[in-house]
């Protein structure tokens, strides 16, 4: 990277605030690291607190104790920010809820309505309490909700998947809301992501995504959470400025590899020449 482009990444927020909940840890806290380098100016918000806070002294940013699930917390989150540092031009939704990978006949189904309310009911209260501001302050400013490739693939994932076809869905519905006040919505669908809790479980339960979940993939291998956040800091900053109402998938091709199950898998690389 040429020292313009490196001085240019670091003006890309221009002083501008971003807000991203669920900024805590994993792809959130990646995005909040990287969007402060960027030159944003970041707040953060995640029900974890002692995380939170950590994260947040690490970038002299504000943190903001937050249950997603609590639509006036949710509501009363953008004056809190705009008091802090001035009123948001991003947004970052990447609190989520998971569910246990177990039949359906054992799934408790008092997680359907956990997950529903933390992943959908969530992602719309956040949506809405900041769009609204940003759409009647006709200056612009771009959304970017969490989505995943279990929106758009079968899986045994039979709430959280579904939870996040809905995330899709009000992603594009809100792109048609706020456009005409330059307002982007967008979303994002990472594959399996190496943040520590997945690294853990790939250490705990080896079986818990098949053998080797990478040979699932067309590159091989899984999506690093700072890969996620670069996706996520472009459709926040102004190169993305005619992209709204899109999820992009960030899975390393573990849904173009899926075809290749039944012919013996993703090929392998050809031998280097000579």
């Amino acid at each position: 990277m040429t020292a313009d482009a490196d001085r240019t990444d670091a003006t890309e927020g221009r002083g501008r605030v971003a807000v991203v909940i669920g900024g805590a840890n994993g792809i959130g806290e990646a995005t909040g690291r990287l969007l402060a380098a960027r030159g944003w100016r970041v707040a953060l918000a995640d029900l974890d607190e002692a995380a939170g806070k950590a994260v947040a002294a690490d970038l002299a940013a504000p943190f903001f104790r937050l249950d997603v699930a609590d639509r006036a917390a949710v509501e009363a989150l953008p004056g809190q920010v705009e008091a802090a540092l001035g009123p948001a031009a991003a947004l970052v939704v990447s609190s989520g809820a998971f569910q246990r990978n177990v039949p359906a006949e054992e799934q408790d189904p008092a997680e359907l309505d956990r997950i529903l309310a933390i992943n959908v009911k969530g992602t719309w209260y956040a949506n809405r309490a900041f769009g609204v501001g940003m759409a009647r302050r006709r200056a612009g400013g771009s959304i970017v909700n969490l989505a995943s490739t279990t929106a758009s693939l079968a899986t045994p994932l039979s709430i959280y998947g579904p939870s996040k076809s809905a995330i899709v869905g009000m992603t594009r519905s809100f792109a048609g809301e706020w456009g005409r006040a330059g307002v982007r919505v967008n979303a994002v669908s990472p594959g399996i992501t190496l943040v520590p809790r997945v690294r853990a479980r790939l250490r705990s339960e080896p079986g818990r995504y098949g053998a080797d979940p990478a040979e699932g993939t067309a590159l091989g291998r899984l999506v690093e959470p700072a890969e996620v956040a670069e996706t996520i800091a472009f459709l926040c900053s102004d190169r993305a400025s005619a992209i709204t109402g899109i999820d992009l998938t960030v899975d390393c091709g573990w849904g173009v590899s899926a075809g290749w199950a039944m012919y013996g898998g993703v090929r392998p690389a050809p031998p280097p020449p000579g």
